[in-house]
């Protein structure tokens, strides 16, 4: 992956991004919350859990829930091919440490982003369905969606009790 730079707009704060491709459009996460990086594997069914959570894993002893990103944004459903990798995510919330898998189409970049040059999202709905959006950027003339990792593994208190350790 190429690191590219995007011009600094005076502000000293910069952060970096693993950036994700999904139906046609670039999402990123703060790099700082990547754990690590995934081919695909069918993880183990859970039942009763929301549709866009496909399983979990056992990750080096941790119990990992798996959640298929482009369910979880209503998109169109597609077959996994070689390029389907799962991104472990990692985050301090309220409840302590929280891991989940996201599934996604491909990895695409790295990009270090200047705080400055992000853009608030539009308000499209009064639902909270959007609350993971972090911001929008544009970088190599293509617009870039950048996500609230804690808000987008929430899951509004679902499933959060099923990560944890393997007794």
């Amino acid at each position: 992956m190429a690191e590219t730079n995007i011009p600094d707009t005076g502000m000293a704060d910069e952060q970096q991004y693993l950036t994700f491709i999904m139906s046609g459009e670039e999402y990123g996460v703060d790099i700082l919350a990547v754990q690590e990086i995934r081919g695909w594997e069918e993880p183990t069914s859970i039942p009763n859990a929301p549709r866009y959570i496909r399983g979990v894993i056992n990750l080096r002893g941790t119990i990992v829930p798996i959640m298929d990103l482009r369910m979880r944004f209503g998109l169109e459903h597609i077959e996994y091919t070689a390029t389907t990798v799962v991104i472990i995510l990692k985050f301090d919330g309220e409840h302590g440490e929280r891991v989940m898998g996201i599934v996604v189409d491909a990895v695409s970049d790295v990009y270090t982003i200047a705080d400055g040059s992000t853009r608030k999202p539009p308000e499209l709905t009064e639902d909270d369905n959007s609350d993971f959006i972090k911001g929008l950027v544009n970088v190599n003339e293509k617009m870039v969606i950048l996500l609230d990792v804690e808000e987008l593994l929430s899951i509004k208190n679902q499933l959060l009790n099923v990560a944890g350790s393997v007794e």
